[in-house]
């Protein structure tokens, strides 16, 4: 039994089993732990959930005390008496009791009115321009993560910068031109053989042509050091945590980030997604199911990092490509829309509502107009979190949001 990280990382950094064709996860895993094995002090992370397809912010921070939400939401109306009140105009859908606890401990921020200027109703223009933190009518084919993490402020030799966990294509904003940012469904995904012609077979992967992303890391991978599989879920299953995760794919993905950041793998910024905001109809039940797996998945893994010692380390930040519109449609959902809101938590985060929340008055063709522009957001996570310089990451100067309390 291991009796310290350390020992248990040496101790698995010193094993020769491989890593089966076309993966990458143990090598770069492998390098990052070396390298924090003798890591001295504590980078901050972030932790970027993705909420795709658009979700209604109206119905997740409701304006509750506004006649005009009413008239717009006659069958989609949260009544005053089921709100999470946040005071005495706005509160959190009920499904958001998970984010309710955090606002009570000073653990969540809200950002209200969030968007861009002239809005694209389109999912793959709209998610393109968070992605890329651009507006240009051809995008960078670079996201904004992917330009943050190329620069000496988010490196540390021997690391990954970033890391994504989803089954799906890498998101654009990971995209970067002198990083690669590994893609994992799940540490159980990638078994090892022992012995000689295992070694045989990475090396053969690692001196191959390029021919993908995958191919393209493990080639730029010297073979430094190996470990298994069944190491790395050691690791996890040996992970002591009084946190009950609640049985959800958003959970599991959040609880294995818990787990590598104790493990001080050296990773910067992880980002994962939660599909199924596209709610043209049938809203209601749909959205309560999705908001659950939300609140209840982040507040778990706030609690966990806060019982591990890393709750001021940590920051969590969520984002969706647009909100909906502000009346319902006739089919018991809502369409695409333009402003919304953004959620921050951890422990270092300003707690409570920062920014109004948009005019149901003052609309833009029947949406929320917004009145903080996302890359404002980008710049404050980017310089008052990262540490890093946001102007050549965004291309721009844009007025930081006081987001750190």
């Amino acid at each position: 039994m291991f009796q310290t990280r350390r020992q248990f990382l040496s101790t698995a950094l010193k094993s020769s089993t491989l890593v089966s064709m076309g993966v990458t996860a143990p090598t770069f895993l492998c390098r990052s732990a070396l390298a924090a094995l003798d890591a001295k002090g504590t980078d901050r992370v972030l932790v970027v959930v993705q909420l795709s397809g658009g979700n209604d912010g109206l119905n997740t921070v409701v304006p509750f005390g506004d006649d005009l939400y009413n008239k717009n939401r006659n069958a989609l109306r949260i009544g005053t008496g089921q709100v999470l009140k946040v005071d005495d105009y706005v509160g959190l859908h009920p499904s958001l009791d998970g984010f309710a606890k955090l606002l009570e401990e000073g653990r969540l921020a809200i950002l209200q009115g969030v968007g861009y200027p002239n809005p694209s109703r389109s999912h793959f223009r709209s998610m393109d321009i968070w992605h890329t933190a651009s507006m240009a009518e051809k995008l960078p084919g670079d996201g904004w993560i992917g330009r943050a993490i190329g620069r000496s402020e988010l490196r540390r030799e021997g690391t990954v910068p970033a890391m994504h966990f989803g089954s799906g294509k890498l998101p654009l904003a990971l995209a970067g031109r002198t990083t690669e940012v590994p893609s994992l469904a799940s540490l159980e995904d990638y078994r090892l053989q022992a012995g000689s012609a295992g070694r045989d077979q990475l090396t053969a992967v690692a001196s191959a042509e390029r021919s993908a992303a995958t191919l393209q890391f493990l080639q730029r991978s010297t073979l430094e050091a190996y470990s298994t599989s069944g190491r790395l879920e050691e690791m996890a299953k040996k992970y002591d945590t009084p946190v009950k995760y609640p049985t959800t794919e958003l959970a599991r993905k959040l609880k294995l980030i818990a787990q590598l950041i104790d493990a001080r793998f050296g990773t910067r910024i992880f980002y994962v997604s939660l599909d199924g905001f596209d709610t043209h109809a049938n809203q209601a039940p749909m959205h309560a199911q999705l908001l659950s797996e939300l609140g209840g998945a982040v507040k778990a893994f706030v609690d966990d990092i806060a019982h591990h010692g890393h709750l001021d380390e940590v920051m969590v930040m969520t984002f969706s490509e647009f909100g909906r519109r502000v009346k319902e449609n006739g089919s018991r959902g809502t369409d695409h829309g333009a402003g919304s809101q953004m959620f921050l938590a951890g422990g270092k985060v300003k707690p409570g509502l920062i920014g109004k929340h948009p005019s149901l008055t003052d609309l833009d063709d029947g949406d929320l107009k917004h009145h903080t522009d996302f890359r404002q957001v980008y710049a404050s996570v980017l310089e008052s979190w990262l540490g890093c310089p946001s102007r050549d990451v965004l291309g721009g100067e844009f007025e930081a949001v006081k987001i750190v309390g």
